[in-house]
């Protein structure tokens, strides 16, 4: 009997087999990809973390007699591949004559390094000018000394008479933040920035300097070791953050009372573990939605021979067969659709990790952990859609119940409580409270690192999508059922004198027609929403990386070789479409340092793009046409109006070095505006000013930046802008697509555009499915109704008006409702992770391409559907029937 069964399983329920199979693939595929794609990308955010820490711990040592001891520790606790000792000494300042003018510095910081040092950790130094070792002098030291190779600079010692040394060379450091971290210091009690004023000396020479200081202030002068450990770390980032933090805590125990470790690997790691969390939002909210459409597809696909499979049960009971005996034959077809559908669905899978993952990472845990979950979904689906069914379906009916072909409709008990109401209430409440609090993905509070994706900001558009689902669902049930003389009109084009009559027939099939829309609906909402989002979302990456590069292609300097000096040059190369100078100086407010831009607020727009996010008050032509109006006008951070109880309309002043004498001056200004953004500014505290005012105040109108909009490829644009500024010394070029590359081990670390690919690959099958496959098998239950019209003498025309209808009303229905559904979740998401975009979006990116795309698939799908079902007509009507 089991073998009859399942040979009358493949031989007259292949239709509907190939379609639950393909469902439970397509859940298989989609879950175990995205989450191997979630998994690899952690894994990469991991490695590229690691190789840009520019050395892993500092450790400070108590006393330099330590320092033997504390070696022998680290090797204890853990292998490294290098490791130097550093010393550390404060001055009073900094003193150098050029010029005929005598410059002086405030406090400062002395380092001593060894020769092999910049060999052991590059990324703390990048050569400027003269040479790579001797006394050393940091790049905004030398700006405010006015010092070059060969200058002497007397040092200020603490408690004993100055030292005089000759400058050999000009450094920038790139990492001063965690070169001059404050080991061992409370949250809140370490400096804001690092020092302005940097020496680097020749571990000899220093020794020589500063052994003496030691003696006599030993409270200025420490030792520290500067270590980069193995880095054999797990893949994922918050394993290798514990990991490194256990190795630190080891250590520390082992050298208590003689060091301290400042762990900056770390540090590092729980920034890329915030990464890691928000790409399981990512996983959550584009993933998902899409996994639930697939097993939607899959119940709908098993429930589309519901009355079959009803009354086949019906006549087994008839005749003998007891519970256990139709359940084992019912499995049969789950275990077929189990096994076909998770090993299709780990093929799939394996062609698209090849295809999309860089590499082999399917061999790491987590990528394993996803498959055998995904596959364990599967069979669960299996189950669910088709032995489950059927278990109920015996326990709950009767023969004769069975084997009736219309039954009574009953309310679901969501539309009797209202359900989707209160989901839709839930949504809007929840939306307003988040959106005006913001989402942050990390919580930092008292300084340490503490990640947590904060789910329940995400409720709304969920509730949103589920609310909006259900209400249409009561929506098109209700109007289905008392709208059939609107349905007729609608319908008259194709259905012309049945109308009516097709119209009818819809009305009285409408919880079938209304699960196909609802069906189709769920998969444009799904493309529609994951197009509008990653589109958005990988448009907003290219505005941050335009916002922390400056333009498409910038060349920085200083103001002793300004790239505004190359000005002509620069502008006349070719694929420049605009080029505009802009000043970068520094300035005093109060104690306080800070950078300031000056610009030309009428002409900057020209090189790069000025958003209105970047202004608050939201109008960037409005903010830039005021500073124009006023001279001395100046844009000030928001940080620092909060900092200084600043108001609109203040006189501020402000000190400026003079390019004369290279002293400071008081130069005023006028408060006219708050900037929260700009080009190549840092995020917390600076100024933008007209770049004519402060030239004509500094005395010089030399710009040390140079923003370029490129006509074509930016990478171009800069290797032939560097062959032009590569006699100015310390001139830097860079190019937005360079920048982006960097900064995607930041937030944006998990890289949308093979997601994008993967998820929308998806989309368009589930929506091909979804309008195609349905409406087949919907029509393939109503094959007796339409072989009776025919027996009747009803034209193939005639039998054509039903079968067209039925799909254009499923097509269109859905289509439209999934559109408005999917723009509504993707502006919902958007407006949710304001706090995420850095800026925030102005509108939504549209895809039409895309969308194009879609609309062709689930056309064409439609269609094929529609036409296998014709080709049904042109069979004789008696084998037809036979058949059937």
């Amino acid at each position: 009997m089991l073998r009859t069964w399942f040979k009358g399983i493949l031989t007259y329920r292949q239709g509907r087999l190939l379609g639950s199979i393909s469902g439970v693939a397509l859940t298989v595929a989609l879950l175990a990809s995205l989450g191997a794609f979630i998994a690899s990308a952690g894994a990469s955010m991991t490695q590229r973390a690691v190789q840009e820490v520019p050395a892993d711990w500092q450790i400070q040592l108590s006393h330099p007699s330590d320092a033997k001891a504390v070696k022998a520790s680290i090797g204890k606790v853990t292998p490294y591949t290098a490791l130097e000792q550093v010393g550390y000494a404060d001055v009073k300042g900094l003193i150098a004559t050029a010029g005929g003018t005598v410059q002086t510095t405030g406090p400062g910081k002395v380092l001593g390094i060894s020769a092999a040092y910049r060999a052991n950790f590059p990324l703390e130094f990048r050569q400027l000018v003269g040479a790579n070792q001797g006394v050393l002098v940091a790049q905004q030291t030398a700006a405010n000394l006015h010092v070059k190779p060969g200058d002497r600079v007397s040092i200020e010692r603490v408690g004993l008479p100055p030292s005089e040394v000759i400058v050999d060379g000009v450094v920038d450091l790139p990492n001063a933040d965690s070169l001059f971290q404050a080991i061992g210091l409370p949250a809140g009690a370490a400096p804001q920035a690092p020092p302005d004023n940097v020496l680097l000396l020749p571990d000899a020479q220093w020794q020589r300097i500063f052994g003496p200081q030691a003696a006599v202030r030993p409270d200025s002068v420490h030792t520290q070791f500067h270590v980069r450990i193995g880095h054999v770390l797990p893949a994922d980032p918050a394993a290798a953050n514990q990991f490194v933090q256990q190795l630190a805590h080891n250590l520390e125990a082992r050298i208590a009372g003689r060091g301290i470790v400042g762990n900056i690997l770390a540090t590092r790691l729980g920034s890329v573990q915030a990464d890691a969390a928000y790409g399981n939002v990512l996983f959550l909210f584009l993933g998902l939605p899409g996994a639930i459409l697939a097993v939607l597809l899959t119940m709908a696909i098993a429930s589309s021979g519901a009355n079959r499979r009803r009354k086949e049960q019906a006549l087994l009971r008839i005749r003998g067969a007891s519970v256990q005996t139709i359940i084992g034959l019912e499995a049969i077809e789950a275990l077929i659709v189990a096994l076909g559908g998770v090993v299709l669905g780990n093929v799939l899978t394996l062609a698209i990790n090849r295809m999309f993952l860089p590499g082999n990472e399917l061999i790491g845990k987590s990528a394993l952990f996803w498959t055998v979950s995904a596959s364990l979904m599967g069979f669960a689906l299996a189950i669910a859609a088709i032995l489950y069914p059927a278990w109920k379906e015996i326990h709950h009916s009767t023969v004769v119940s069975a084997q009736a072909t219309v039954g009574r409709g009953r309310k679901a008990l969501w539309q009797k409580v209202y359900l989707d109401i209160l989901l839709l209430v839930i949504s809007g409440v929840e939306f307003w409270r988040t959106a005006s609090t913001g989402y942050q993905v990390v919580l930092a509070p008292e300084g340490i690192t503490t990640t947590s994706v904060n789910y329940e900001a995400f409720v709304a558009p969920l509730c949103f999508w589920l609310g909006a689902v259900l209400f249409s669902t009561r929506f098109l049930e209700a109007w289905m059922s008392g709208g059939r003389k609107i349905l007729a009109r609608m319908l008259n084009p194709v259905a012309r004198e049945l109308s009516g009559v097709v119209s009818s027939s819809l009305s009285r099939q409408r919880l079938l027609i209304v699960r196909g829309i609802i069906l189709v609906a769920l998969a444009v909402s799904f493309a529609v929403s994951t197009a509008v989002f990653n589109t958005t979302y990988n448009a907003q990456s290219h505005v941050d990386a335009e916002l922390t590069n400056g333009a498409d292609v910038t060349v920085t300097g200083s103001i002793m070789s300004a790239p505004s000096t190359r000005f002509g040059e620069l502008q006349a190369l070719p694929g420049v479409a605009a080029i505009q100078p802009m000043q970068h100086r520094l300035v005093y407010v109060g104690n306080d340092l800070q950078d300031m831009y000056g610009i030309d607020p009428q002409t900057i727009g020209q090189a790069t793009n000025i958003a209105n996010a970047y202004f608050v008050g939201g109008n960037a032509q409005g903010t830039l046409a005021k500073l124009s109006k006023q001279p001395d006008g100046v844009l000030v951070s928001e940080e620092t109006v909060k900092d200084y109880q600043l108001k609109l309309g203040d006189k501020i002043n402000l000190r400026l070095q003079n390019i004369k004498d290279h002293q400071y001056h008081v130069v005023p200004f006028h408060f006219i505006g708050i900037v929260r953004e700009f080009p190549t500014a840092p995020k917390d505290s600076f100024l933008v000013a007209n770049r004519s005012y402060i030239g004509q105040q500094t005395g010089s109108d030399a710009s040390e930046i140079v923003l370029m909009r490129a006509k074509g490829n930016p990478e171009a644009l800069a290797s032939r802008a560097k062959t032009v500024v590569s006699s100015l010394a310390g001139a830097k070029v860079t190019d937005i697509n360079s920048t982006q590359r960097t900064i995607s081990s930041g937030l944006t670390a998990v890289d949308l555009h093979g997601l994008t690919r993967l998820e929308l690959g998806f989309a368009v099958l589930l929506a091909a499915a979804s309008t195609g496959l349905i409406l087949a098998l919907g029509l393939a239950e109503r094959r007796r109704t339409l072989a009776v019209l025919a027996a009747l003498g009803a034209k193939k025309r005639q039998l054509g008006a039903f079968v067209w209808s039925e799909g254009l009303v499923i097509l269109t229905g859905g289509s439209l409702l999934g559109v408005i559904l999917g723009l509504g979740v993707a502006e919902m998401l958007v407006k949710v992770l304001t706090g995420v975009f850095d800026p925030p979006p102005e509108i939504l990116s549209i895809p039409w391409g895309y969308l194009v795309l879609l609309a062709a698939a689930a056309i064409s799908s439609t269609a094929a559907a529609i036409f296998c079902t014709n080709r049904l007509f042109h069979r004789p009507t008696i084998e037809e029937m036979r058949g059937l």
